[in-house]
């Protein structure tokens, strides 16, 4: 299966990822921030990369940029626990910046978990059928 990279702050978020891939065999890798998932990124090779948005320090949209530098086609979700109301007109919906900007799917939290899973194994397949490795080798 899998070598999965989960870069988000929230520890709930993180274990409930980890254990919905692991139940369904990837390798999962967790940080809790920016600086230290991109460290992680360059000391070893990831299938999948999961962002949080919203993080302090490096946040997702700023480690996707230099992920994108180091590996161009591997496949990253985006999520975000921001909430998209039609009432906000003054605020972004960041998630789909950032599938304009590299991502290749997108979550918003709370998802549900065979909505995760679906994601992850379309994104997998996409990569396995492109021409281009996702990860460095």
């Amino acid at each position: 299966m899998a070598n999965i990279l989960i870069v988000d702050d929230d520890p709930a978020v993180q274990i409930t990822i980890r254990l919905l891939l692991e139940r369904a065999g990837h390798h999962v890798t967790v940080a809790g921030d920016g600086r230290r998932g991109l460290a992680l990124f360059e000391a070893s090779r990831f299938d999948l990369l999961f962002l949080d948005i919203f993080m302090p320090g490096m946040d997702g949209l700023e480690t996707m940029r230099h992920v994108r530098l180091l590996a161009p086609a591997i496949p990253i979700i985006v999520i975000s626990g921001r909430s998209i109301t039609p009432d906000a007109p003054a605020e972004p919906d960041f998630l789909k910046m950032a599938t304009k900007l590299g991502a290749v799917a997108s979550l918003q939290k709370p998802f549900r978990p065979d909505a995760l899973l679906a994601t992850v194994d379309g994104c997998l397949k996409a990569d396995e059928g492109s021409d281009v490795s996702s990860g460095r080798r």
